[in-house]
């Protein structure tokens, strides 16, 4: 994969460089501020792309909006968002092109390199990555709390993983049930939030965020 890093410490995006070229993938470019990013994102157009919320010059949302610029110049340019915190408004924002092609993970759950290139050749192929940690601030949280409730604890379990970006095949390894199980428990809980099932794991990933984020 061709891979563009975007960070401003330079000992954490000479890591994930390191960390990427170990895996055999190849760095095409790294930015260290806002708009160095949102300019090698639209020059580049890598396969994936790793990108730091903040950033300077503001040190506030520079990455997150040069990430959101360069998806309106180019939809489902794959992205994976790094983010020191949970912040709902960002999934929200995230997600509202869906388009696919993104991930969310907190800086501190990166500590799995497997787990981590894996997220990213997800995004890579259109996909959805989510920390399992901002999936459970959504499912705490928010609009859709009602209907949430209405699920059953096993339901949640297949929701939570779903929105990681998981398929019904990986989903039921994980809760060791077979796929046509979690097949039942998918068509249910769908059925109680009031969203239409896809065949697309992506796009079902999508509406169940899409829906936890909804402004109501």
């Amino acid at each position: 994969m061709r891979i563009l890093i975007a960070e401003d410490l330079y000992l954490l995006r000479d890591g994930m460089v390191r960390l990427v070229e170990a895996f055999g993938h190849q760095v095409v470019a790294t930015a260290s501020t806002g708009p160095e990013t949102l300019d090698a994102l639209l020059r580049w157009r890598p396969d994936v792309s790793i990108v730091d919320v903040r950033m300077p010059p503001s040190q506030s949302d520079e990455g997150l909006r040069a990430a959101l610029a360069a998806r309106r110049e180019a939809p489902g340019l794959p992205i994976l968002i790094l983010s020191q915190h949970v912040d709902q408004l960002y999934a929200r924002e995230l997600l509202a092109d869906g388009a696919g092609g993104i991930g969310y993970f907190l800086k501190e759950s990166v500590f799995d390199a497997d787990q981590f290139v894996d997220a990213l050749e997800r995004v890579a192929a259109g996909g959805t990555a989510m920390d399992p940690a901002v999936i459970a601030k959504l499912l705490s949280t928010g609009p859709s709390r009602n209907r949430l409730d209405e699920l059953t604890e096993r339901e949640r379990e297949v929701l939570a993983l779903m929105a990681e970006g998981l398929s019904n095949q990986a989903i039921g390894k994980r809760l060791f049930l077979s796929e046509s199980a979690i097949g039942k428990y998918t068509t249910s809980m769908f059925g109680k939030l009031g969203i239409t099932d896809s065949e697309s794991d992506n796009r079902r990933v999508l509406a169940v965020l899409a829906y936890l984020n909804s402004p109501g």
